[in-house]
């Protein structure tokens, strides 16, 4: 099998005419975006950022889409949920998230997506140990710029981490954990569809 990634695998863009890879590209973004708006909507409302599914679903869709595809996928996203789509936790749209408490996160999504898709791009998402790392490193950076944008709101020090990091700290983990146990699973069953 190829280093390419599931998306591709699954449904490659080969040399099909330009409308035809264009709705490709469409048809991909617009599932990871609902499957990211999924995830945002399981949610439990932490303040001032809330516990949600995202980073799961963007870790999946990054790693199954690779860094072009799932870049734009996030990007997507967020042009959604700053356009007015109710895509984001509780029902918060428009400009007030990316000012807000959560806006460092969502800036850190993009970073997210693009390490755990070049991950892919370079076959680390067919094994647990190199898809654990990517995700592992993607989920730890998502906290740099989250957590130097909400400290505006609550201050640094021990404030800060009580509010953006210790309550995420398991599930960070639980979910880098199972995003990163899905690919290679999800590679296992390809190979035996491809037969």
């Amino acid at each position: 099998m190829s280093d390419a990634t599931i998306a591709a695998t699954l449904w490659p863009s080969g040399s099909a005419a330009l409308p035809a890879t264009t709705l490709r590209s469409l048809a991909l973004v617009a599932g990871g975006v609902c499957l990211i708006t999924l995830g945002a909507k399981a949610s439990v409302p932490f303040w001032p950022v809330p516990l949600t599914l995202q980073t799961l679903a963007i870790s999946v869709v990054a790693a199954a889409y690779g860094l072009r595809l799932g870049v734009a996928t996030v990007a997507t996203y967020l042009l959604a949920g700053l356009l007015g789509a109710p895509v984001f936790a509780g029902w918060s749209v428009g400009i007030a998230p990316f000012m807000g408490p959560t806006g460092g996160f969502l800036a850190g999504f993009l970073v997210m997506s693009a390490i755990i898709g070049a991950a892919a791009d370079r076959g680390w998402d067919k094994a647990w140990p190199t898809t654990l790392a990517a995700m592992a490193l993607a989920n730890v950076i998502v906290f740099v710029p989250g957590l130097l944008w909400l400290g505006t709101f609550t201050g640094y020090g021990d404030k800060l981490l009580a509010a953006g990091l210790w309550p995420f700290a398991l599930g960070t983990l639980v979910k880098t954990a199972l995003a990163a146990a899905l690919m290679p699973l999800a590679w296992g069953i390809v190979a035996r569809l491809r037969g």
